[in-house]
C-alpha cells in the first residue's frame, strides 16, 4: 500500500467510524457532553454510541459505561469533552483500548502559551506513536453528514437543511468561519458531505484532510478556509493528485501582509509579500483560490465534472437591457470576454425575434420575453449552442411560469444537455422570486442555477481558470526542468551580500549571460580595460557592502575615452569612500556598455514558507513603480516559466508593441528556468538573487547588473535541525 493510501485508511475511523465513544458525557441538558450525544442521536449516526460516565446508567436512552476499558466491544473513535487537564489521560485510555481517532475540542494548548505548546508536542508524538488520529484540540471538530456523524458540540450543523447538492468536502482552520460556511452553503442548496476544523492540529494537518478527500470516492470538490500551510510540499504534490482526477482544490487563503519582506535587500525580497507567493503557488498548481464564501458555493453550483468550460467567450440572455450591462461590466472586470458575435450568429438569432430585440452580447430578449412571449428564451439558445466561438452562455432571468411539465422546458434542458457549452442562470436575488419554478429540474439536469448575490460570475471566471489548469496538467512534462548543478561554496561566504561581480560569476557559472566585465584596482588597469573591452564601457564600484550603487552616485554609463574613464573612476572611488567609509572595495569594474533593448528583472527570494521562489518583471520605471511582476515556486518548468510572462500586465512589450520588433522570449525563459536550477541546487544558501538590468534583444539577452545575498550559516543551521 503507498504512503498516500495509508495515510487515507488510517484516518477512516475518524470519517468513518462504527462506534463511538462520549468521554465527558453529561446528563445535564446544557453541557457540551449531552449536546454532543444530542447532535450524534439527531444526525441518525449509523453506528454505536456510547457514553462514558463513571455513575450514570444511561444518558439519552443510551448505555453508559464508567470508563472506556468497560467498554465491551471496539471502539473506533472517540470525542473528548473534556478540559485540558484531562485529554492526557484520556489519550491514555485511547491508547489501551487500541482506539484509532479521536476529536478533542478542549483549549489552552499552543495558542496559549509555552506549557500549553509543551503539552501539544507531548501529546501529539504520544498519539502518533500510537496510532491515534486526531481532529483538534482548540476546534469545533468534524461532521460527515453521509452517515449521521455530527462529532461537534455546535447545534448549527442540525438547523439548517441536509437535502442538498452533495460531493464537497471543507476543511477550516478557523472553526467558527467554517460553520457559517457550512450554514451559508447549506441555506443554498449545497451540503458538505465532510465538514473538518483543524484546531492546532497537533496530530493530523489540513494537508493530511485534503489527503483523505483527494482519495474518497464521495468527494467531487475540496474546498476550505486555510490560514497557513505547514506542509506545502504535500500540498503541490496533492494538488496534482486532485488535478489529475478532475477533483478541484477550492481554498480562501487569509492574511495579506507583506510585513515580513519590508527588510528585504533586493527587489525580489521587498515585493515578495506571502500573500503573492501564495497566489502564485496556487496558480502554478491550479488550486483555486476562493475570495470569499461565496465562491464555494458559486463553484459547486457551476462545477460539471463531464463539462467545463472551452475557454473564456461568454454570452449573456438578458429580458432587461440594463440588466444584461449590469452583467457584462462584471464579466469584464473578473476577466470573462464578453464575445462579438458573427454577423452570422446574430443573423440567424434575429430570425426568431421581434426587430426590436437585440442580438448583439448581451442578448437582449426585452420584457416581452418574461411577460408574454416566454419561447424567445429557447430561440438564442438554438443558435449559440453550433458557435464553436462561444464557450459560456449566462440567463440574467428565465421565465417562472416554465415548470417541469413543461414541454418548452424539456426542450431547453435538451439543448442544454446536448451542449458542450457551460449554461447558467445567475437570477437576481428577490425573496420568494431567487429561484424559478424550474429550478429543480434544472440543476437535476446540470443547469447551475446560481443567484447573483453569491457573485456566479467570478466563480464561472475561477470555473474557467481551473479548467485550464486541468487541461495543462494533462500536457505539461516535467522533462524540461533544467538540472545543471555549479560549485559555488568558494562564492558563497555565510551572511554575505555578494558584490556585482561575485554575483555576476554565479550566474556564468550557470550560463547566464553577462556583460564582459573586469575589475581595475588603479586607474591605469581601467583605461587599459576599457581599450580591451571597447568603448563605450560603464564603471561601477565592485563592492559587497554597496549593493545599490546609484545610491552611492558610484557608477557612470556610456564612458566615451580614456579620459572620461580617469576621471569616472576618480569620483566613483570617492564617492563610495564618502558613502560609506567602511565599505569593502574590490575595486572598480569596467564592462561593457550595452545596446538599448527592452530591460526585465529576474530573480529569487527564499520564502520561510514554500522556499525558492522565481519571480520576474519588466525593468526600470515598470518593477518600482507599477510593480508588474509575476511569481511560481521553484522547480518551474518551461510551461511555468511562459505563464510567468502571460501574467505580466505589460507582456505586450515583450512581443512588440506599438510596431516594434518582439524580443527573444525563450531566452528570458532559458534565464528563468537556469536561475530556477540554481535555487533548486543551492537554495538553502541564498537568500535573494536579483539579476536587474537583464537586458533582451530580438536575439539574445545580457544580464547587465545582479546581486545576491547568501544566508547567515546560523539561520542554515537551525532550518536543518527544524
Amino acid at each position: 500500500m503507498t504512503q498516500n493510501l495509508q495515510n487515507y485508511e488510517s484516518l477512516k475511523p475518524l470519517f468513518n467510524p462504527q462506534s463511538i465513544a462520549i468521554l465527558g458525557a453529561s446528563e445535564s441538558p446544557y453541557k457540551i457532553g449531552h449536546l454532543q450525544i444530542r447532535a450524534l442521536i439527531d444526525g441518525k449516526f449509523k453506528g454505536d454510541i456510547i457514553p462514558i460516565h463513571r455513575t450514570a446508567k444511561e444518558i439519552a436512552g443510551l448505555t453508559c459505561y464508567p470508563s472506556l476499558a468497560d467498554v465491551p466491544g471496539e471502539v473506533d473513535l472517540v470525542i473528548f469533552c473534556l478540559g485540558l487537564e484531562q485529554i492526557k489521560e484520556g489519550l491514555e485510555a485511547c491508547a489501551a483500548k487500541n482506539v484509532k481517532a479521536a476529536i478533542i475540542f478542549a483549549s489552552g494548548f499552543s495558542e496559549a502559551g509555552a506549557y500549553g505548546e509543551q503539552l501539544q508536542q507531548e501529546l501529539g508524538q504520544f498519539a502518533k506513536t500510537h496510532g491515534i488520529r486526531i481532529v483538534g484540540p482548540n476546534c469545533v471538530g468534524l461532521v460527515n453528514t453521509e452517515n449521521g456523524l455530527i462529532g461537534t458540540f455546535t447545534p448549527s450543523f442540525l438547523t439548517v437543511p441536509l437535502d442538498g447538492q452533495r460531493g464537497v468536502g471543507y476543511i477550516s482552520q478557523s472553526g467558527a468561519f467554517g460553520v457559517l460556511t457550512y450554514m451559508a452553503a447549506a441555506q443554498h442548496g449545497i451540503n458538505f458531505n465532510y465538514f473538518v476544523s483543524t484546531g492546532n492540529e497537533m496530530e493530523s494537518s489540513f494537508e493530511d484532510f485534503m489527503e483523505y478527500m483527494v482519495h474518497d470516492p464521495q468527494t467531487n470538490i475540496i474546498s476550505g478556509y486555510l490560514e497557513g500551510a505547514k506542509n506545502p510540499e504535500k500540498l503541490k504534490a496533492l494538488s496534482k493528485e486532485s488535478l489529475q482526477k478532475n477533483k478541484p482544490i477550492l481554498l480562501m487563503k487569509t492574511g495579506k501582509s507583506s510585513a515580513g519582506s519590508r527588510a528585504a535587500a533586493s527587489h525580489t525580497g521587498s515585493l515578495a509579500g506571502s500573500d503573492k507567493i501564495y497566489d502564485a503557488f496556487f496558480k502554478q498548481h491550479g488550486i483555486i483560490r476562493a475570495e470569499d464564501f461565496d465562491d464555494v458555493i458559486g463553484f459547486t453550483k457551476l462545477f460539471n465534472p463531464n463539462k467545463l468550460p472551452k475557454g473564456n467567450n461568454t454570452v449573456i440572455i438578458t429580458s432587461s437591457g440594463g440588466r444584461g450591462i449590469n452583467e457584462a461590466d462584471r464579466c469584464e472586470a473578473h476577466g470573462l470576454n464578453i464575445v462579438e458575435l458573427s454577423a452570422e450568429t446574430q443573423a440567424a438569432i434575429q430570425k426568431s425575434l421581434p426587430d426590436y430585440a437585440s442580438t448583439t452580447n448581451p442578448v437582449d430578449l426585452t420584457a416581452a420575453a418574461m411577460v408574454s412571449n416566454p419561447e424567445f428564451y429557447l430561440e438564442p439558445l438554438k443558435v449559440l449552442v453550433n458557435d464553436p466561438e462561444v464557450h459560456n452562455i449566462i440567463f440574467t432571468d428565465f421565465p417562472y411560469a416554465w415548470d417541469e411539465n413543461s414541454p418548452q422546458l424539456q426542450e431547453f434542458i435538451e439543448l442544454s444537455k446536448a451542449s458542450d457549452k457551460v449554461i447558467g442562470l445567475f437570477p437576481f436575488p428577490l425573496d420568494g422570486m431567487t429561484y424559478p419554478k424550474a429550478t429543480k429540474a434544472l440543476v437535476e439536469n446540470g443547469i447551475a442555477v446560481v443567484p447573483c448575490n453569491l457573485n456566479p460570475v467570478r466563480a464561472l471566471k475561477k470555473l474557467v481558470e481551473y479548467s485550464e489548469a486541468y487541461r495543462q496538467s494533462s500536457i505539461t512534462s516535467l522533462a524540461d526542468y533544467r538540472q545543471p548543478h555549479a560549485v559555488l561554496d568558494d562564492l558563497l561566504v555565510s551572511g554575505e551580500t555578494l558584490s556585482e561581480a561575485q554575483a555576476s560569476e554565479v550566474l556564468a557559472r550557470y550560463d547566464i549571460p553577462t556583460t564582459e566585465r573586469r575589475i581595475a584596482t588603479s586607474l591605469e588597469e581601467a583605461v587599459e580595460h576599457a581599450t580591451a573591452i571597447g568603448y563605450p564601457v560603464v564603471l561601477k564600484i565592485d563592492s559587497p557592502d554597496i549593493p545599490h550603487k546609484t545610491e552611492a552616485d558610484a557608477i557612470r554609463l556610456n564612458v566615451q575615452t580614456p579620459e572620461e574613464v580617469s576621471q569616472a573612476y576618480v569620483e566613483i572611488v570617492k564617492n563610495a569612500r564618502s558613502y560609506n567609509p567602511e565599505a569593502r572595495v574590490h575595486g572598480v569594474s569596467v564592462q561593457e556598455m550595452l545596446g538599448e533593448g527592452v530591460e526585465i528583472i529576474i530573480g529569487a527570494h527564499n520564502d520561510s514558507t514554500f522556499g525558492p521562489v522565481i519571480m520576474v518583471g519588466l525593468g526600470g520605471i515598470f518593477v518600482e513603480v507599477f510593480q508588474d511582476i509575476a511569481f511560481k515556486v521553484a522547480p518551474i518548468n518551461r510551461q511555468d516559466a511562459l505563464n510567468l510572462l502571460d501574467e505580466l500586465k505589460g507582456k505586450s512589450i515583450l512581443h512588440g508593441a506599438r510596431g516594434k520588433t518582439p524580443i527573444d522570449t525563450e531566452a528570458i525563459v532559458d534565464v528563468l528556468l537556469k536561475v530556477s536550477a540554481l535555487m533548486i541546487d543551492h537554495g538553502e544558501q541564498i537568500q535573494e538573487l536579483d539579476i536587474n538590468p537583464l537586458v533582451v534583444y530580438e536575439k539574445g539577452i545580457r544580464a547587465a547588473d545582479a546581486m545576491l545575498v547568501v544566508k547567515e550559516q546560523q539561520v542554515i543551521r537551525q532550518a536543518m535541525e527544524g
